[in-house]
Order: structure tokens, then C-alpha cells, then sequence
């Protein structure tokens, strides 16, 4: 029996040890060693920047702004707002740029997807810009972005979303979490291409743009994977650069158990992900339903700790138990020194944890129960305007 569970137990460990680093450092190497440029070029082609916006008017003005400010030809863009049934001054602030040749659709209330939707059709623009309203984009990223698609396998480019630094230590986890996503997604992005875009910030050829299901929570995994499906590349540009508020561990998990759960939609929608018809099959299983089996995976670890042999079980026990300890606390913690720094660094993994689990919701309530509005401090946004 203690023979059993020692193996199970280090097993567990060199899966989950895996899956947090291992896999990771692997693809960086791959990255370094196998990856293929993006042929890039000078020439300008039309654009259709669309912003989906549901009650945005903290934000839309300051991004409409940074869209008119853009270092690309102003004959070739069209900018395009459509508001999802918005009851604040959303529509107001959109209006009062029509003069500066922005367009507004205002929909019902139905969803990020139908205003998407509904947007597409009337778009002219060769390549499309999607973004949402809380990130500015800087002055050169748009010109960036299209500069990827000189090359003809490329789909979809995602533009590098940054985040501003914090004072607050959940905050500051929560965005050295996000350095670690676009360090995996840049390397995948490199050896062939991301599953999906950065959601806030990418480009698509319109000509490779399908109706989008209403009810799906990543619109931003659904468009691109039509395109890599056709044997397209969806690739990372770390020159295009959109900026971004930090957020909390609450307004992270929220976001995390949307994210997940669209991923296993995703899986319904795009069942051949799962075969070797998907091109990047090992990534996909390495990096993607990986994420999806961790919290299962470290669950398992902490039931066989129990079944380990004594002193064994205790050393391992131990440090586990002092984790959720400092996750737990971490509320109490007042900002600042080091302690705060190790609990809401617990608390961070503990929550991401808990968004997988959480996602699984997906197969007993409507897609759109999982819809959670990010939640930006004022004080952020007021020392920024």
C-alpha cells in the first residue's frame, strides 16, 4: 500500500511539476530553437476597428481617443462602437465623436457575441481590429498588428496586453500571473500559433470571420480557431501594445471561471481540437485541458499525503496545509511587507484553483450566468485621466 501511494504521490508531483514549469521552460526552448519568423511588411490595408461596449463611459472617451491618435492612415480606418444596450452615457459619448467619423449601433441588450454580430456585417475594412473599451492603444500598435499580415499563413495577430503596476500585492500577483500567460502564449505564438487572441486586443482577416455563436463566453477563442483550423497561424505581436488597469484576485476570479468554463465550449464547438487533426495536438493537451485538470491534480496530491508513510506524510502534509493557511488569511494581511506578499501570492493560486473548478458550472446554468463586469478601482482610473 505505501508502495502504491509514494508513486502516485511523486507522479502526481512530476505532472503537476509538468504542467507549472516544466512544459513551459520546454516551449521556450522549442520557441528559441524551432520558431518561425512572421514575414512582416509596410503596407497599409483598410481597417475596421470595432469596440462591443456595455455601460463603458468610464472608459470610451480616452479610448476613442487613443484610436484617433493612432499612427495609421485616417482615409483607412473605420472605427466602429457598438453599444449592448448600454444605460449609462455610453451611446452619448460615442455620438459625440460621429464627427471625427466614429459609428455607433446601439443593440438590445444581448451579449458581447450578437453586438459582435450585429458590427461585423457592416465593417468594410480588409483586416479587423476587435478591442474592448478600458484599454488604450498605443499610437503604433494598430499599424503594428496589420504589419503581421504581409505574411500570408498568419490569421489572426494578438496584440501584447500590458498591464500598469500596482501598489496593491493581489494586484501585483495577479499581473505577474499575466506575465507568465503572455510568456507561454509569445513562445506558442513563435513555434506556430496561440489558441485564440488576446481578447482585449487582435486582428483577423475579415475574410476568415464566422457568425459567432450568442451564447459563447470567448469570442476571442472562437474566431481565431475558425482561422487556425484553415491552416492559418494566430500569432503574438509584442510591438502592438494595448494598456491595461490592473485588477484584483475577486475581479480575476470571476474572469477565470468565464475564461475556463469557455474553453470547455470551446470543446463542444470545436470537438477536433481533441484529434490529430489539430495540428498542435501536445500543446493543446499540455497547455489548455492541462489548466483544466490541475486543480484535480493537486486535490489527488493532498488525499495521497495522507496515505504516505510516517515521517513522510507529515513533511509533505505540512507545507500544504501552511499554503492554504496564508491563502486563507490574506484578508487579514494589511498591505505592504513581505508576509503579504507570500499570502496573496497563496491566495492568488488557491483562487485561480478554485475558477476550475468553478468553470465546471458551464454544463448546469447558461452560458451567460458566467458573464461577470470587471471591477476597476476609481483610483486607478482617476490618476490615469
Amino acid at each position: 500500500m505505501y508502495a502504491t501511494s509514494v508513486l502516485c504521490f511523486f507522479s502526481l508531483a512530476a505532472i503537476l511539476l509538468y504542467i507549472i514549469a516544466g512544459y513551459p521552460l520546454m516551449l521556450a526552448w522549442l520557441a528559441k530553437r524551432y520558431g518561425v519568423p512572421v514575414i512582416k511588411g509596410d503596407k497599409t490595408r483598410t481597417v475596421s476597428i470595432i469596440i462591443a461596449v456595455h455601460n463603458g463611459e468610464r472608459f470610451l472617451a480616452a479610448k476613442l481617443q487613443s484610436i484617433l491618435d493612432l499612427d495609421y492612415p485616417r482615409d483607412l480606418m473605420q472605427i466602429i462602437v457598438v453599444s449592448d444596450g448600454s444605460t449609462d452615457r455610453t451611446e452619448e459619448i460615442a455620438v459625440s465623436f460621429a464627427d471625427r467619423g466614429v459609428f455607433l449601433f446601439a443593440v438590445p441588450r444581448g451579449g458581447k457575441p450578437q453586438a459582435l454580430n450585429t458590427a461585423i456585417p457592416h465593417a468594410t475594412g480588409e483586416i479587423l481590429v476587435l478591442t474592448d473599451v478600458r484599454q488604450v492603444l498605443e499610437p503604433t500598435s494598430v499599424r503594428r498588428l496589420v504589419a503581421c499580415f504581409e505574411d500570408p499563413k498568419v490569421g489572426a495577430a494578438s496584440g501584447d496586453l500590458i498591464i500598469r503596476s500596482s501598489s496593491v500585492a493581489g494586484e501585483q500577483t495577479v499581473g505577474m500571473y499575466w506575465r507568465y500567460e503572455r510568456w507561454i502564449r509569445k513562445n506558442l505564438g513563435k513555434i506556430d500559433s496561440i489558441f485564440g487572441a488576446t481578447g482585449p486586443f487582435y486582428a483577423i482577416r475579415r475574410s476568415l470571420v464566422v457568425p459567432i455563436p450568442p451564447d459563447s463566453l470567448l469570442d476571442d477563442m472562437y474566431l481565431p480557431l475558425s482561422a487556425f483550423r484553415l491552416g492559418y497561424r494566430l500569432v503574438v505581436e509584442e510591438s502592438a501594445r494595448a494598456v491595461d488597469y490592473p485588477t484584483g484576485i475577486g475581479t480575476e476570479f470571476g474572469r477565470k471561471v468565464r475564461t475556463l468554463a469557455g474553453n470547455f465550449q470551446i470543446l463542444g464547438h470545436y470537438p477536433w481540437l481533441l484529434t490529430p487533426r489539430n495540428r498542435m495536438l501536445f500543446h493543446y493537451l499540455s497547455y489548455k485541458i492541462a489548466r483544466l485538470a490541475l486543480p484535480w491534480i493537486v486535490l489527488l496530491i493532498g488525499i495521497d499525503s495522507f496515505l504516505l508513510p510516517k515521517p513522510w506524510n507529515l513533511a509533505v502534509l505540512f507545507p500544504q496545509v501552511l499554503f492554504y493557511i496564508c491563502a486563507a488569511v490574506d484578508g487579514w494581511i494589511p498591505q505592504g511587507g513581505r508576509v503579504k506578499r507570500i499570502t496573496s501570492l497563496a491566495r492568488t493560486v488557491v483562487s485561480l484553483l478554485a475558477a476550475s473548478v468553478v468553470a465546471m458550472r458551464i454544463f448546469f446554468v447558461s452560458p451567460r450566468d458566467l458573464w461577470k463586469p470587471t471591477q476597476i478601482h476609481a483610483a486607478h482610473h482617476s490618476r490615469e485621466n
